[in-house]
């Protein structure tokens, strides 16, 4: 899941190579916190969240088929 996190989002920040994600596993869900460089959160949230949104759409659809809620966090 990871890599399909970061998959999408390197080809939509101009500092690709400042993407990164960290995994926080609990009891019953999984949090990814992407991070990406100051001036790129405002491309990877997109106008009103749209692109957010369609980022976690696909994450959790990809990870339907697991026990655990997925959480993807956006941070910088």
């Amino acid at each position: 899941m990871k890599e399909l996190i970061e998959t999408i989002v390197k080809p939509l920040v101009d500092f690709p190579d400042e993407v990164t994600v960290q995994v926080t596993e609990e009891d019953n869900r999984i949090i990814y916190l992407l991070s990406v460089n100051k001036s790129d959160i405002g491309k990877v949230i997109g106008k009103q969240g749209r692109v957010a949104k369609a980022i976690r759409t696909i994450v959790y659809s990809a990870g339907s088929l697991q026990q655990k809620k997925l959480i993807v966090e956006i941070g910088k």
